[in-house]
């Protein structure tokens, strides 16, 4: 098993390199929950574009009124933890089921174009992602996109972050650690200011900055799919004293009545042949979660576990 964080070249996938790939994805779904994406299809011209508008939004619109929340709390003069509060400035786009790209405030048009496109380009990737997922887990190509669309297919949305400089990085996270609760999240992060972790083996480990490169992790419905083969991974940002860190995290997600229970073939596969997770609708996990978001994962499935005694779900149909 590696040590060091995986970086995965999908363009080997169209190569004779094709089976180690795919294993080394399987290896970082399996071990990491997190790994790195270059080749990936989307163009340097793009990200640089996204990474330029971002970067210049922050500075024309966000700054400033961040600095003012800053000062209305008195945080450059903390002495204490603060655990109730992110060091970030953030908004937030919907694509699907419905896009509310063009009413979100304050962005340019030119802006808003260049966020859709990303957008539909990261959706095809998450889709390419899930099935490659499939392949691994020994699942039928489409399945995962299948058990995600719900009556009106996925829910995918983006939030853009910034970290910006924190006088007190060791007593106020960027942002706290937490799983995601959603499906594949896509990473576009700043190449130059780190700050991103992960939990392994109990260790805190620095997702590496690198330019052009896609992050992906895992959250708790994949986890649940897979009846725990693959997990979602505890990360939580830290703020840094100099630099501002942009990150563009989109998240592909169920749609907001998919019914999420562990796929039957990998129950049969199981060593112990035994279902760990329950079945639940992935609205109602997300009302859970809205609320105990930086806390441990697993008394969310519990508590799921609870409501499915209560509720009958109904067979469910794969269509």
């Amino acid at each position: 098993m590696e040590s060091t964080f995986p970086v995965v070249d999908m363009g080997l996938l169209q190569t004779e390199k094709r089976v180690e790939t795919m294993e080394k994805i399987k290896d970082a779904c399996e071990n990491w929950g997190f790994f790195e994406l270059v080749n990936h299809g989307i163009s340097n011209e793009l990200l640089d574009t996204v990474e330029n508008f971002t970067k210049g939004h922050y500075k024309k619109c966000m700054e400033q009124r961040f600095k003012e929340m800053v000062a209305s709390k008195g945080l450059e003069a903390v002495q204490t933890e603060i655990d109730d509060l992110d060091w970030e400035s953030t908004f937030f786009l919907k694509h699907l089921p419905v896009s509310n790209v063009y009413e979100v405030p304050d962005l340019e048009d030119k802006y808003r174009n260049v966020m859709k496109e990303f957008a539909l380009k990261l959706e095809k990737l998450a889709e390419n992602l899930l099935d490659l997922l499939c392949e691994n887990l020994g699942l039928e190509q489409g399945y995962l996109k299948k058990a995600f669309y719900g009556s009106k297919g996925p829910t995918f949305g983006t939030k853009v972050s910034n970290y910006p400089p924190c006088p007190k990085p060791e007593l106020i996270k960027g942002l706290r650690a937490h799983t995601d609760a959603g499906g594949i999240i896509l990473l576009f992060q700043d190449d130059k200011v780190s700050g991103l972790q992960l939990l392994k083996d109990g260790n805190w480990i620095d997702v590496p900055p690198m330019k052009h490169s896609i992050v992906i992790n895992l959250g708790d419905q994949l986890e649940v799919i897979t009846n725990g083969k693959y997990k979602s991974i505890e990360h939580r940002v830290i703020a840094q004293q100099d630099g501002t860190r942009m990150s563009i995290a989109s998240f592909y997600n169920p749609g907001s009545d998919a019914v999420i229970f562990p796929a039957p073939e990998l129950i049969e596969k199981a060593e112990e042949n035994k279902l760990k997770y329950p079945k639940f609708v992935f609205e109602d996990y997300m009302k859970l979660y809205a609320g105990l978001k930086f806390q441990a994962k697993e008394p969310r499935f519990e508590a799921m576990k609870d409501m499915e005694t209560t509720v009958n779900l109904g067979p469910i149909e794969i269509v």
